[in-house]
């Protein structure tokens, strides 16, 4: 009987030796080979296109330089948050314009998540007359284009809005116009006229290297920043417990006052109040007279977008499951309590990743400013700039690149908090 032969070992496929065929014939490296092959060929066409628009560019007897970021400017810029005059640089007049425009993108957001929230949840109220008011608002302003509606508030503020010597008493004591709010805000046809804050004790700015901050300001910012840190520790010591005993602990009110007291406490220190305007001869004075082109602007992406988060709003709660809100009311909730307690928080996780794409798409419409002349980021750095340095291409990059950081921050952080709302599996 011939003796058996020592069997071979057998080579699992994972552990075969590599060969060059294999990034052809093999499933696994095949797709890194088409993506490599890919990712090669989108950098060449990007270094021809490149190439070709610094020779089309040196034709021209124009040169690819950013070097003109550091020019003096030479214009004005009426409405700004940051210091800024004519002799400064074309950089700093671009950062004026994208600090314009990121304060109306922040509080168009906020004002447009107000709304559509407000709006989306009254639409399923069982008002018959509020739900088809709420309604109409939604489908006019959503097929109606941003622009024109930009260009009607407009109209309505110059047309309509009364002039500043209409808010002046007449012998009897009677105005043509009051202001609204409680006094304290006068919507005029050249700008409107708000309260602003004044400091009384104000102890100077600190040098941060190259930037100051206003001391007061800095205060603020850490008094807040200190809260939310002891906020969550508090909320989570608070589930720790409920975790261990089944209860929790009452911490609304010391989060509430971790908020209050030292805002309390630093506006009475710093000495901070409200100024109201006031009409001195024939112009408000005292307050803040804001650019109608601002108010115009903020309003109108307000109102355009918060009638689509309203449907989206209104789409994450019909996603809840009417057995949730029953099971609340058979707990003794009141509707208030059931729709802020029960169906919103579990109506987020539909409500954010399209809340997202709103947020971008108000940011992004925020270069239609131009319309109503609100120096934003186009304007100054896409318009009055680029026409006098003639740095059409270099131009329009820094502003692309601009917009595009701007939106890979929203839907950054918008994600982070996706993920905390998210519901959590196993």
């Amino acid at each position: 009987m011939a003796p058996k032969s020592p069997m071979s070992p057998v080579t699992a496929p994972g552990d075969r030796p590599f060969r060059l065929s294999m990034l052809i014939y093999d499933r696994k490296f095949r797709s890194l080979t088409i993506q490599t092959l890919v990712f090669i060929i989108v950098m060449l066409f990007a270094a021809w296109l490149v190439n070709n628009t610094v020779q089309n560019l040196a034709r021209q007897g124009k040169t690819f330089d950013f070097g003109f970021l550091w020019n003096r400017a030479g214009y004005d810029i009426p409405f700004h948050i940051i210091p800024y005059s004519s002799a400064d640089t074309h950089l700093r007049a671009a950062m004026v314009g994208l600090t314009n425009t990121l304060l109306v993108s922040a509080l168009g957001c906020v004002l447009a998540t107000i709304i559509g929230v407000l709006v989306g949840v009254l639409r399923l109220s069982r008002n018959w007359l509020v739900a088809r008011l709420m309604t109409v608002y939604v489908e006019i302003f959503r097929n109606v284009p941003l622009l024109l509606w930009i260009l009607v508030i407009l109209a309505l503020f110059t047309e309509v809005m009364p002039g500043p010597r209409d808010y002046r008493p007449d012998a009897d004591g009677n105005a043509k116009a009051e202001m609204i709010l409680f006094d304290s805000v006068a919507p005029t046809n050249r700008y409107t006229a708000v309260p602003r804050l004044a400091v009384d004790h104000d102890p100077g700015s600190v040098a941060l290297g190259p930037v100051s901050l206003d001391t007061v300001f800095l205060a603020f910012v850490v008094a807040l920043v200190a809260a939310w840190l002891i906020h969550r520790w508090l909320r989570g010591w608070a589930q720790a417990r409920q975790d261990a005993t089944g209860r929790r602990p009452l911490t609304w009110p010391f989060s509430l006052a971790l908020y209050l007291v030292p805002l309390i406490v630093l506006s009475r220190v710093f000495g901070v109040h409200f100024i109201r305007p006031e009409l001195t001869g024939f112009n408000f004075s005292g307050g803040l007279n804001l650019d109608n082109g601002f108010v115009v602007l903020l309003l109108a992406l307000s109102l355009y977008t918060g009638a689509f988060i309203a449907e989206i709003v209104r789409a994450g709660i019909l996603a809840v499951s009417r057995g949730q809100s029953e099971a609340a009311a058979a707990l003794g909730l009141q509707p208030r309590g059931i729709m802020g307690l029960v169906i919103l928080p579990q109506a987020l996780r539909v409500i954010i990743p399209p809340l997202i794409s709103q947020f971008l798409n108000l940011t992004k419409n925020s270069s239609l400013a131009i319309a109503v002349g609100y120096p934003d980021l186009r304007a100054t750095l896409g318009g009055t700039t680029l026409n006098q340095t003639g740095r059409e291409m270099e131009s329009m990059i820094v502003m692309m690149g601009i917009y595009l950081a701007i939106s890979l921050a929203i839907s950054g952080v918008m994600n982070v908090y996706n993920a905390r709302v998210k519901l959590k599996e196993r």
